[in-house]
């Protein structure tokens, strides 16, 4: 039997391009024989977007962004909508710049617990709604526990082992050049935003990681993939 070769996908739940690249990600497990592994980058958004901050009807109460940033900032929902709308995914703004590193360490224990694909969905779906809280430790918990893991060491690993590899991630994911999300790293190779995910079906076609009988083509069951390349 082929053995899987790896790819390596970067992520961070409150870029709502990455949301936009999980259901098109997992068409290449799908379809290949590649074995996807599922890391977090923790963005600094105020670094490139500034920040702000809204109350539950929309109105800024907190804000320290240019005109030019708030272009991109609307422009980028308004895209990542259209996107959505398409595929019947909710995506709702953020109020506020969001510390995604817990939801980030759940992302390594879930991964290490093998229930990383439905931890993602969930955490996705749940914060895009706004039904979830990504800084609160146990909220992440209860996710964990409704997906299947077993979190009786997970406290600790929030507090040790967890944080330690999310700085270290970071540190390696920067100097392999990556900068935002979804990125994808195969064959050495860095690919930025979702809609280089054609470009990788077609190196991994050429590798011979077809699995038998499926279309190696670009897919075609996601049309809604091509948009904006991430954050």
């Amino acid at each position: 039997m082929m053995v899987a070769e790896p790819l390596t996908v970067y992520i961070d739940y409150k870029s709502p391009y990455a949301y936009l690249a999980i259901q098109p990600t997992l068409t290449l497990q799908r379809d290949f024989n590649v074995s996807l592994q599922w890391l977090p980058y923790t963005l600094d958004i105020p670094d490139f977007l500034g920040s702000a901050k809204v109350d539950e009807n929309g109105v800024v109460i907190e804000q320290n962004r240019s005109p030019h940033q708030w272009r991109r900032v609307r422009y980028s929902y308004m895209d990542a909508r259209r996107y959505a709308n398409l595929c019947g995914l909710t995506i709702r703004g953020p109020r506020k710049i969001w510390d995604s590193s817990i939801a980030g360490i759940g992302l390594l224990y879930a991964q290490e617990q093998n229930v990383v694909g439905e931890y993602n969905l969930q955490v996705y779906e749940r914060f895009w709604r706004r039904e979830l809280n990504i800084e609160d430790q146990q909220a992440i918990k209860q996710i964990l526990v409704g997906v299947g893991a077993d979190v009786s060491k997970f406290d600790n690993y929030m507090m040790e082992e967890g944080r330690i590899l999310l700085d270290r991630i970071q540190i390696d994911a920067e100097k392999q050049g990556v900068f935002g999300v979804p990125t994808y790293i195969f064959d050495k190779e860095l690919f930025w935003g979702r809609e280089h995910i054609a470009l990788i079906r077609h190196k991994l076609a050429q590798k011979g990681l077809a699995k038998p009988g499926k279309d190696t083509s670009v897919d075609t069951t996601h049309a809604w993939r091509p948009g904006g390349p991430g954050w």
